[in-house]
């Protein structure tokens, strides 16, 4: 009898790894998404959407908390991520905004953005929009060449969006005065409505959401542009704004000065686009995650994708069916895509200067 039962405990020993192997690797988890923006941004609201659905698609189905880590255009939650976030998997980061600002300044960061182990991403682009009561009028897009006193307004110099913004105003020749600053999205387009700033962008999902049906709708303000890399958008881009009568930028431009942008500002406007707005979310566990984790993410959010609960909950709320890129080589897609020409990188950084001495 005790012969027998030792063999039973020897056995069950044996075993022990294997049984522990096969367990789901967020078995018994908890997993913080930290959102690298502040509390009811865009970012914001798509990051608790991703995290209000993934938990049930990821084996295990670790309990699920969201965290804030605002500031320097998501410099923040990125450098919390890489340096101070544990290394367990037991930390996603849901970012945007670091893509080219990384690439643009890459020795300004302390840590290195590609060496994150990134799950996911999702593009998108910008939507550009102004009072209509610029003089002498605004009725179509077209009508910003006539601005005059036109006040554009961003969150910051170095600002991806901040910069297109400017670039293409400067590409369609119309004058303005910047203003810069804003804590967020939110006060920024509060800033619109009170009439301090005239132009502002978001992305189509703040646009849908707190732009489109309240600010266009009362004729207060008209889309002019969204921004693409090229003649023609990603289908990702054009669906995310189907439906809404908003030109592209090199069409804009092609209507008003009968040519195709061209030059060193257009080179430098679509590598942002092609950088920011290609990696404009970025889901990412930090340096030296478990790959065991980033295996799982991966198949969660394959899931997420054909979830039709979590695509009418983000119809409903971003105005688009949110859909994520991933698979095994995410990683290495990212990465080559985090890069710019030198330049580029020179002129933009030039670019930057000139606003700051404004």
């Amino acid at each position: 009898m005790l012969f027998r039962t030792a063999c039973l405990l020897a056995a069950a020993m044996l075993l022990t790894p294997d049984a522990r192997a096969a367990e789901p690797f967020y078995k018994g988890k908890r997993l913080t998404v930290l959102i690298g923006a502040a509390s009811g941004g865009p970012t914001d609201i798509e990051g608790r959407l991703l995290a209000k659905y993934l938990g049930r698609h990821i084996e295990g189905q670790p309990n699920l908390l969201v965290l804030n880590k605002e500031g320097a255009g998501g410099v923040v939650g990125a450098t919390f991520l890489g340096e101070v976030a544990p290394r367990d998997g037991t930390m996603l980061g849901y970012l945007s905004g670091t893509a080219w600002n990384f690439v643009n300044e890459p020795e300004r960061w302390r840590v290195d953005l590609r060496g994150f182990d990134f799950v996911a991403f999702q593009s998108g682009t910008t939507v550009h929009f102004m009072r209509t009561d610029v003089a002498p009028g605004m009725k179509v897009p077209a009508d910003i060449v006539k601005a005059q006193g036109l006040v554009a307004g961003g969150l910051a110099v170095e600002n991806a969006k901040d910069i297109r913004m400017r670039l293409g105003l400067d590409m369609l020749g119309v004058p303005y005065r910047y203003v810069t600053g804003y804590r967020g999205s939110v006060q920024a387009r509060l800033a619109l409505a009170r009439n301090e700033i005239s132009m502002f962008s978001d992305s189509p999902p703040t646009y849908r959401v707190a732009v489109e049906p309240t600010l266009v709708k009362s004729g207060e303000v008209l889309p002019v542009w969204y921004d693409t890399g090229g003649e023609s958008d990603s289908a990702r881009a054009a669906a995310s704004l189907a439906g809404l009568a908003i030109p592209t930028f090199a069409a804009l431009h092609r209507e008003v000065k009968g040519a195709p942008p061209a030059g060193p500002k257009w080179e430098a406007f679509r590598t942002i686009h092609n950088v920011n707005s290609t990696l404009q979310r970025l889901i990412a566990l930090p340096p030296g995650a478990p790959a065991e984790a980033a295996a799982a993410l991966r198949a969660a959010i394959a899931r997420l994708n054909q979830d039709q609960e979590f695509a009418a909950e983000s119809v409903r709320t971003i105005g688009f069916a949110a859909d994520y890129e991933t698979g095994p080589d995410i990683a290495m897609r990212v990465r080559a895509l985090l890069v710019a020409s030198p330049e580029v990188r020179a002129f933009v950084a030039d670019y930057i200067k000139s606003a700051q001495k404004k």
